[in-house]
């Protein structure tokens, strides 16, 4: 059966890699606005089953999964930052406080009923000094991430703890997806 990664990031396939190597990897072309008001949880669901679902429709008889990670606190989604300023705003705002990681997960068979969840995870930042911040802003990794860090980088530094899926975090939530595509009989 093939499976298809709807995902161009790397750590998506570095993670699915961990279940098979026999993948097809076909970036969504899904439209990620936010609904207003939509409880964010149920929102990474549906982004994921919109990736899913359009590359679907490029493999239909594919196993298609479609992931979606979003950083949220105060009840508000931070998505990537667009510069180093703003990604500096985010971190300092994370700093010392717990935050919560949504990750939606879909994987659409070529027959039948979507496979959805959303795993959550709280993740606790430490108190960094702004030399900490400054020296972790010049890596350049946290321009290309949800809340403007990546727990399996240097944003490792700023972490004290997590209760919650590792892997969700970093974007895939692994166990939860191996058992879905193994129920399918696709693995």
């Amino acid at each position: 059966m093939q499976i298809v990664l709807a995902s161009g990031s790397p750590r998506r396939r570095e993670l699915l890699a961990l279940i098979t190597d026999t993948f097809t990897v076909c970036p969504a072309d899904a439209d990620e606005t936010l609904r207003p008001g939509a409880p964010l949880a149920d929102e990474v669901v549906r982004l994921s089953l919109a990736k899913a679902q359009a590359a679907q429709a490029l493999h239909p008889d594919a196993v298609c999964i479609g992931s979606d990670t979003m950083v949220t606190i105060d009840g508000l989604p931070l998505g990537k930052p667009a510069d180093s300023a703003q990604a500096a705003a985010m971190l300092r705002r994370l700093r010392g406080r717990t935050h919560e990681v949504l990750t939606g997960l879909a994987v659409l068979p070529p027959a039948g009923a979507a496979r959805t969840l959303c795993s959550r995870t709280a993740v606790t930042f430490r108190d960094f000094d702004e030399d900490e911040l400054a020296a972790y802003l010049a890596t350049g990794e946290p321009l290309d991430k949800a809340g403007a860090y990546g727990i399996q980088g240097h944003g490792a530094l700023l972490i004290r703890g997590i209760a919650g899926d590792y892997y969700s975090v970093m974007g895939l939530p692994v166990a939860p997806l191996y058992e879905m595509l193994r129920g399918l009989g696709a693995v």
